[in-house]
């Protein structure tokens, strides 16, 4: 067993105790409070008495920082790592994986799982997650009896709840909860004061209330009106800016830090203001230290590359003691800002949420920007739960004696309220567990139908089934409400704006399916040349327009141009009946400025003055329903608006509150009948569709339960229709990649651009499936497949077919982190593709396409970094200090 040079807590104690006498257990308890420590006992345990043990994290960055952790402890040659796309020793008898590494191996009844003892299950309360939460569920109730336990979860309320379903289904099982932090926490609250220039750093609670400072200062005291708040007599009060809080926490000894920043490019943003500040957090021996660290981590990342990522300006910030840390950076960045925080090098880091999941980066003080952030569509309120997982990085043991968590004022929320969220206590976990299409496979293939059926009923879901049809319903309510305000905008004093919008999302997708006249259009849009006047129709734009660039984007060919009446405007082929016809040119002004009103100006008088020839028409084969549809767009009264960008955007909102409206009211439908009824409809779908025959799978079916992908059942259609047959490996990458990106934000909908006449025709036919398929989810009553994203196939193609990095991201609406990442699951899925496709062909140009990506960038992004002597430094306080 291993030996600890620090004295055990009573809560790791008990749970050792509990694996010793055979039964499985669930520890609930605060960030870096040592739970760990119960893991490793499990791990050592296992390798006494000759057996394994698998540790399962959510994450891949989490898995990798275990997998280094565990290679210290026990060497290299008795741990493994699996987590998709790297697999390294996976026989060894200590192995870190994924979760959905481990369900894929139960599904396949792998060899590899024979003398397993004991499973880690990582952030356990991650089975809450709507994607990725059922994964866990179906890990606890598939694995062999014999197997125990490990669960390892944040403090949440009802871990009582959570503990005895898994006794339950498993046997045996102690509920170990700690709620005493290892390091004690001083909730603060960080006030900007114009009238005094200086800053006010409050404490948030006073013998557990709300501060009576620091509510007169906000204003607010419960009483003041919303608009009055930073008013309050003889003071003016503001956000503290990001430069001001890190002076602030150097002056305060609270460094190193972390702020937490709900948005990528804010978080960057900051460490430039910092920078243009001024400010530098670090000694000339440290920026050597971490340079030397930020080229060992980057080191397989050529110099090209690097420079398309922004090395310069991210390397000024890291030896400065100053770091971004989101999803949108490249692994290697990350790695590097990860090990230099750890190492006391870089001092601040200002990050977005994915920093809380579980990577051990334990801080002084933690900063909370907002305590809002956008959710995908609106923003949100952060939960309890969720200010707890930040703030849990506040605070070093053995190192701090006090953690610091500082919230900044805002004029939006009120100082009780962020008191509240505070001083809150209630996080419970919810089951996302639904049974899907590869899930239902695989349970015909293994069970009798009444042990499956039984198995579903076993889910945590059942126990919390039928608590939030109340919660649902007020949910519909609320939707009900900000729809009929939301329609109001649309009132238009021209005309219906909702029927002219209607008609012009008829004429996209009409033109969409013309891939003939589509093609012309893009290939005369890409023609045209800076200075080019083309003639523009429809609208208040309507007249010659100067071409200011000419772009290749994902949804195709776009064009930059300026009006005489200096509006500028944004095409793309929708915005053309017909190719557009060269009616003169302008020399555009010397240097090349299109920003600069100087610059347009003078654009505006050139074209004022051209002499233009009067467009051409060019010969076109009619289509009669385009023709009709582009006519009724362009005389519609509505066309002509000036308050068109409202209406469009009331429109977006109209069909995102009748999507969410549409999706909850199957949420409560669902919720009323048991999961075994909705397994029923998902084979009978499957039955529909030919992978059933009965209680047995059909050939296809048996292919279906080795595709592990949100949207298996469509992938698993489109193998089964050729669509993926007789590609290359960069048509092959192309078409795989619907199924694998979508847009963040999702902005809208732009016409895909497809490098062939071929791909167009065969992203039709998914698209035509993917109808289908939600036609029949939606008769049975099910949830429907996600739409498809069409917008990574520029992307993908271009890099297999072995375009350099900085001509695939010309667009800087995807940064190197998304694009490493959907890359990533695009080879997974490929490889899978080229296990289970039919045709050998097929199978060979799938796994050719994910040799052909895994290159540059991506590589790189995959190599477990070397342990160096920051590792060990970091290993050893980690080790010194059990931070869990």
């Amino acid at each position: 067993m291993p030996e600890h040079d620090f004295e055990l807590d009573d809560f790791q104690l008990r749970a050792i105790a509990a694996l010793d006498a055979g039964e499985s257990v669930l520890v609930a308890a605060p960030t870096g409070s040592g739970k760990t420590v119960v893991a490793e006992h499990a791990v050592a345990a296992a390798l006494e008495s000759g057996g394994k043990a698998f540790y399962t994290a959510p994450i891949k960055a989490l898995s990798n920082q275990k997998y280094a952790d565990f290679v210290r402890r026990y060497g290299a040659d008795r741990v493994g790592l699996l987590t998709g796309d790297t697999t390294t020793n996976g026989e060894a008898p200590v192995v870190v994986m994924t979760t959905e590494v481990l369900r894929n191996m139960i599904y396949a009844a792998s060899p590899t799982l024979e003398g397993l003892r004991y499973v880690i299950l990582d952030e356990v309360h991650y089975l809450q997650d709507t994607y990725r939460g059922p994964v866990w569920e179906e890990v606890i109730i598939h694995l062999e009896p014999s197997v125990r336990l490990v669960c390892l979860s944040a403090t949440v309320s009802n871990a009582e709840e959570l503990s005895r379903w898994i006794a339950t289904v498993r046997g045996p099982t102690a509920t170990v909860i700690e709620e005493r932090r290892p390091v004690t926490l001083h909730n603060l609250y960080l006030v900007g004061d114009k009238t005094s220039g200086r800053l006010h750093l409050l404490p948030t609670l006073v013998d557990g209330r709300p501060n009576p400072e620091a509510i007169r200062l906000d204003g607010s005291g419960g009483h003041h009106a919303r608009h009055q708040r930073g008013r309050s007599p003889g003071r003016r009060l503001y956000t503290p800016r990001r430069y001001e809080v890190a002076e602030l926490l150097q002056d305060q000894g609270m460094l190193p830090a972390i702020t937490f920043i709900f948005s990528r490019a804010s978080c960057d943003q900051a460490v430039d203001q910092c920078l243009d500040a001024g400010l530098r957090l670090t000694t000339a021996e440290e920026r050597q230290r971490i340079r030397a660290i930020c080229e060992e981590r980057t080191a397989g990342l050529a110099d090209a590359d690097l420079q398309v990522l922004g090395w310069a300006r991210w390397m000024a910030g890291m030896e400065a003691g100053l770091a971004a840390h989101h999803a949108g950076m490249v692994p290697p960045f990350k790695e590097a800002v990860e090990a230099c925080f750890v190492s006391g090098l870089v001092k601040l880091v200002f990050a977005t949420e994915t920093l809380a999941l579980g990577i051990n980066m334990p801080a002084r003080a933690v900063v909370v920007e907002k305590l809002t952030k956008f959710g995908g569509e609106r923003h949100q309120s952060l939960t309890a739960g969720e200010y707890t997982q930040l703030t849990g990085r506040a605070g070093r043991r053995g190192i701090d004696e006090v953690g610091y968590a500082i919230v900044l004022w805002s004029p939006f929320l009120a100082f009780e309220q962020v008191a509240s969220l505070v001083s809150a206590r209630s996080f419970a976990i919810s089951s996302s567990f639904r049974p899907t299409y590869n899930m239902a496979a695989n349970l015909v293939r293994r069970y009798p139908a009444g042990t499956a059926h039984h198995l579903l009923n076993l889910s945590f879901a059942q126990y919390q089934a039928d608590a939030d049809i109340v919660a649902l319903e007020a949910r519909l309510d609320r939707s009900a409400r900000r729809l009929a305000t939301t329609r109001a905008a649309l009132a238009c004093e021209r005309g219906d704006a909702g029927e002219y919008l209607a008609l012009r999302r008829r004429l996209e997708r009409a033109r969409a399916d013309q891939p003939s006249v589509r093609a012309d259009l893009e290939a005369g849009l890409a023609r045209l040349r800076p200075g080019d006047v083309v003639w523009v129709t429809g609208g208040k734009s309507a007249g010659p327009a100067a071409v200011l660039s000419v772009s290749n984007r994902r949804g195709g060919v776009r064009l930059r141009a300026l009006t005489s009446k200096r509006r500028r405007l944004s095409l793309d082929a929708a915005d053309f009946d017909e190719v557009p016809d060269t009616v003169g040119h302008v020399a555009l002004p010397q240097p090349y400025a299109p920003n600069a009103t100087s610059f347009q100006r003078e654009v505006a008088a050139s074209l004022a003055r051209a002499r233009l020839r009067r467009p051409r028409m060019r010969e076109r084969h009619p289509d009669p329903e385009v023709d009709e549809l582009a006519l009724a767009v362009a005389n519609h009264p509505v066309a002509a608006c000036p308050e068109l960008a409202r209406h469009r955007s009331a429109w977006a909102q109209i069909e995102r509150l009748e999507r969410e409206m549409a999706t909850t009211k199957r949420e409560v439908k669902g919720r009323s009948a048991t999961l075994a009824r909705q397994f029923d409809r998902v084979l009978g779908v499957l039955e529909e569709c030919g992978y059933l025959d009965g209680w047995s799978l059909t050939e296809a079916g048996e292919r279906l339960g080795r595709i592990y992908h949100e949207t298996d059942l469509l992938v698993a259609q489109c193998l089964e229709e050729g669509l993926f047959d007789g590609l290359d490996a960069p048509s092959m990458a192309a078409l795989a990649s619907v199924f694998v990106y979508e847009a963040r934000g999702r902005p809208e909908a732009a016409a895909p651009w497809f490098p062939s006449s071929d791909l167009r025709r065969r992203w039709s036919a998914v698209e035509r499936l993917h109808h289908r398929l939600v036609e029949s989810e939606a008769r049975a009553g099910l949830a429907t497949t996600r739409p498809l994203d069409a917008g990574f196939v520029a992307l993908a193609h271009g890099w297999a077919a072995g375009n350099e990095l900085d001509d695939v991201l010309d667009d800087e609406e995807l940064s190197g982190g998304d694009f490493v990442r959907n890359v990533k699951q695009l080879i997974d899925l490929l490889r899978q593709l080229g296990d289970v496709a039919p045709m050998p062909a097929t199978a060979s140009a799938a796994r050719g396409a994910a040799d052909r990506l895994f290159r540059g960038v991506i590589e790189a992004s995959s190599v477990i970094s070397a342990i160096d002597e920051a590792d060990e430094q970091v290993a050893a306080v980690l080790e010194d200090h059990a931070l869990g």
